[in-house]
């Protein structure tokens, strides 16, 4: 399974850090917003966040072109997930959002994609049942500030597959994150993986 493209549901804290830490991997890069100024502030974030890492000689200005350059904004979910091959929902703590979100993800995304939920505390396998594709349902906890913390969990849910863990282990590590993958038990809490 080969990512090249994630769309990033989702333009706040969160998100627009997710977005670019997706661009600054390599990827395409689609961030979403129902809200055109939150889509706005999100980019100008991101401009800022590669303008000061070029200040800082932490990057080029050639590198950072090329991840703005790989980003792009869509207003609705349906238009933002046909082309990703993994959608990382960064929506608020609300199973009701998660699932009305992986309900358009199961009927609008292209065939094989990725669904993914950074949710801290919300069971993945809840959101997964509502889909025709529980192996490929995962979830992404990105510590925060994502930009210093650089961790992210990778939680599989009942039916998460190998091959989705593996995916999303290699666009973490793209990303530059160190990466740990957890298993999510019945209580709630997360048990290492293997």
């Amino acid at each position: 399974m080969s990512v090249q493209t994630i769309a990033v549901l989702g333009a706040r804290s969160l998100g627009k850090g997710i977005a670019c830490a997706a661009a600054l991997g390599g990827y395409r890069t689609i961030l979403e917003d129902m809200s055109a100024a939150t889509l706005d502030r999100g980019l100008a974030w991101i401009r800022d966040s590669l303008e000061k890492a070029v200040a800082r000689g932490e990057m080029t200005p050639r590198a950072r072109d090329a991840a703005l350059g790989r980003v792009s904004t869509m207003r609705t979910v349906e238009d933002a997930c046909r082309e990703a091959h993994l959608v990382i929902e960064a929506l608020p703590e609300e199973m009701e959002l998660k699932i009305e979100i992986f309900t358009l993800l199961g009927k609008f995304a292209r065939p094989g994609a990725i669904f993914a939920s950074t949710a801290e505390s919300l069971s993945v396998t809840e959101m997964a049942s509502v889909t025709v594709c529980e192996d490929r349902c995962v979830g992404m906890r990105f510590s925060a500030p994502l930009a210093e913390a650089k961790r992210l969990e990778i939680v599989r849910g009942r039916e998460t597959s190998e091959e989705t863990v593996a995916a999303c282990r290699e666009v973490g590590q793209r990303m530059g994150m160190n990466v740990v993958v957890v298993r999510e038990s019945p209580a709630g809490r997360q048990t290492p993986s293997r």
